[in-house]
């Protein structure tokens, strides 16, 4: 804070009476806003110094070919803090969504449209003469980064999904995509001299006087123009109609004839190649900070990303049979389906789990609910005859119900879970969990599971219940 108020007088010649923290950046970034009472800007404090020079170098050569970037005023000597231009409040995304919610549809997609209109201009004007050397951290589109957001997806994501896969298979088809999106087995990185601004989305433009700014391009490298575009149209939270995608891609296009020529058919095919890798790229990222880091806004965006893949499936006639295969099933399964009630009806989603694969994700956002350990209750699983069978088999239900330790433990459970229905129900509250793990989640978890759902249904009628066996599935 003391170098911004250092740069600020430095700029403006006094010192600013208030800092205000801004909020919303999703790297590790510090911004704030600086005011003398008449005048502001905006502080921007970093963490990689190799990050802030790719910044400042960026934002200059923008700004020397016409384009809308906020104007850097002052830097720290350390390149670690520095002060720009102050765009104001409104957020593309932000204005965009009010705008749809309000009934002011054409006025929504103009922005959108203009917005997609001026990437051009970046790719091919912005990407003339820019120093790539000083791109963090690669200075090129290439296989290895491909690979490392493809293997992204598959750590992050996929194993995390329970899904079993075939690895070779999933590999030789990562490395068909890898040579397609980069146009050829032995390319090795994008050569063309285009800007890809990389994190090119509706929530890093700012509207100042109804007019776009870009914001975020430091991760910004040399790189093929369909993965910008990709990016912003086919986004998840987004989740734009298709007739407004095609909109954007025309306004691209149309745009874009001032720098190349283009075959419409040949340039769609390959937009649609980009468009499974953002959605491989955004699966594991919301996979890693979702169902791994278990962070509620990127756990509720999971089922929008599925959303959105399951209509690409449909749509889309991608040539890697197994990925496609394999995105299908990922795209099939119950518990990325979940996304609450939004009719008013309290839904409670009650799952079976193996506490050897850890607890299951909550997709409203809400963190999970109750979770009841069955383990102490005596295992069928140890036994020769009940290992293949489940806790919905006959067998096992009266070895369950014999032995008798059963009944007691869901008494409790339902002296628990009753009252918290009847409040939720009463409060209008639409989403509870309610979980049973076991050893592997195949035999007491699966019979319990079985009946809290079978019980909750009997006694309260005006609830929805869903039911999921993770393991089983």
């Amino acid at each position: 804070m003391e170098r911004l108020y250092r740069l600020f007088e430095k700029h403006y010649g006094c010192t600013p009476v208030d800092a205000v923290p801004l909020t919303g950046s999703a790297s590790n970034r510090q911004y704030f806003r600086l005011t003398d009472g008449t005048r502001s800007c905006v502080g921007v404090v970093g963490t990689m110094t190799e990050e802030n020079h790719a910044f400042l170098t960026m934002a200059s050569h923008f700004r020397s070919k016409g384009l809308p970037v906020p104007e850097v005023y002052s830097v720290s000597e350390d390149g670690m803090a520095y002060i720009q231009e102050d765009l104001g409040d409104i957020i593309l995304y932000n204005k965009v969504c009010e705008d749809f919610k309000t009934g002011e549809t054409e006025a929504a997609e103009d922005l959108i449209c203009r917005t997609v209109s001026l990437l051009p201009k970046f790719q091919f004007e912005g990407g003339a003469g820019l120093d790539y050397s000083v791109c963090c951290p690669e200075s090129s589109f290439s296989r290895r980064t491909v690979m490392f957001d493809l293997n992204y997806f598959k750590y992050c994501f996929l194993k995390p999904s329970g899904l079993e896969f075939h690895e070779v298979r999933l590999q030789d088809e990562f490395e068909r995509l890898a040579d397609d999106l980069l146009g050829g087995a032995d390319v090795s990185e994008y050569k063309e001299d285009t800007f890809l601004y990389r994190d090119f989305q509706a929530r890093n433009v700012m509207l100042r006087d109804g007019e776009p700014y870009f914001m975020d391009f430091q991760g910004g490298r040399r790189g093929p123009v369909h993965y910008d575009l990709a990016s912003f149209v086919w986004q998840p939270r987004a989740a734009y109609s298709e007739g407004l995608r095609k909109k954007c891609v025309d306004a691209y296009l149309e745009a874009a004839k001032e720098y190349m020529s283009v075959d419409r058919e040949e340039f769609e095919d390959r937009l649609g190649l980009f468009v499974l890798f953002r959605l491989l790229q955004i699966l594991g990222a919301y996979g890693f900070r979702g169902l791994v880091e278990n962070k509620s806004a990127f756990v509720i965006s999971i089922p929008l990303a599925m959303n959105l893949l399951r209509e690409q499936l449909a749509f889309r006639n991608w040539p890697y049979p197994y990925l496609v295969e394999l995105l299908g099933k990922l795209a099939g399964m119950p518990k990325f389906m979940e996304t609450g009630s939004d009719d008013g009806v309290l839904e409670v989603k009650v799952c079976s789990f193996s506490y050897r694969k850890g607890l299951p994700v909550d997709l409203s956002g809400n963190g999970g609910g109750y979770v009841f350990d069955c383990r102490s209750i005596h295992n069928p699983g140890r036994y020769e005859p009940y290992k293949k069978l489940t806790g919905c088999d006959e067998p096992v239900i009266r070895f369950l119900e014999d032995d008798g330790e059963v009944f007691g433990f869901l008494e409790h459970v339902y002296g628990v879970v009753d009252p918290h229905v009847e409040t939720y129900s009463r409060r209008g509250f639409t989403s509870l969990m309610v979980s049973f793990g076991c050893t592997g989640g195949q035999h007491r978890s699966v019979y319990c599971a079985e009946h809290m759902a079978a019980h909750l249904r009997e006694k309260y009628p005006g609830i929805r219940v869903l039911l999921s066996h993770r393991e089983q599935e």
